[in-house]
């Protein structure tokens, strides 16, 4: 019997967790440049409930993670998959080629794994920063201006990393789809994740990932 032609890459719990991750940083970003950009200050106004809106959206940013990995084992999962560098994906991260599916790859590519782990490290950094500035009164001077100064790198570091991000979403429409309905077709499975698409054909871990649990 021949395999389905469409594989499933995430699950509903998974995409509405992205999507909640995804609408939060965007409400803190927005907020940030109503804040701190003259320009968009001035046209928006309304500058303490920017400041509410933009502190409140920063304290619940972490919580969508925490909740997948609390409550959706698939989660767990591509954590434990994102967390772990395959031989190959050091091959990948030097190849010129890498896209031509020379190299294959596992669920996530290394270029995948790297962004994930900056983007959890940025969400800790400006999230323990952002207390620090709301929070302030008993720090020194020192202590919050080094804060302010974290806080504003991470955050234009942040701008840059999701530009990169939805332009590279632009290119791939059906890693767009994957996240949109959930399922991609076999034929990008085994262009972009052979390793993954190989994986889902015989027994679990072919690529050396754990199954949920």
């Amino acid at each position: 019997m021949p395999p389905p032609r469409d594989l499933l890459r995430f699950s509903p719990a998974e995409r509405w967790l992205h999507r909640s991750v995804a609408v939060l940083m965007s409400i803190c970003l927005g907020t940030a440049a109503a804040l701190y950009l003259d320009p968009v200050s001035a046209l928006i106004g309304r500058r303490h409930l920017m400041a509410t809106i933009h502190l409140t959206s920063g304290l619940l940013l972490p919580l969508p993670i925490l909740i997948g990995l609390a409550a959706v084992p698939e989660f767990r999962a591509d954590v434990r998959r994102l967390d772990r560098f395959l031989p190959g994906d050091w091959r990948w991260l030097r190849s010129a080629q890498r896209r031509d599916g020379s190299i294959p790859s596992g669920k996530f590519n290394a270029g995948q794994k790297l962004h994930a782990a900056y983007l959890l490290g940025a969400i800790i950094v400006m999230f323990g920063t952002g207390l620090m500035l709301h929070f302030f009164a008993p720090l020194p001077v020192s202590v919050r201006t080094g804060a302010t100064f974290v806080h504003d790198l991470f955050a234009t570091a942040l701008v840059v990393s999701t530009a990169g991000h939805l332009w590279m979403a632009s290119r791939d429409p059906e890693a767009r789809r994957g996240m949109r309905t959930g399922e991609v077709t076999r034929s990008w499975a085994q262009q972009e994740h052979a390793l993954w698409e190989a994986a889902e054909q015989g027994p679990a871990g072919r690529e050396g990932d754990a199954p949920p649990t």
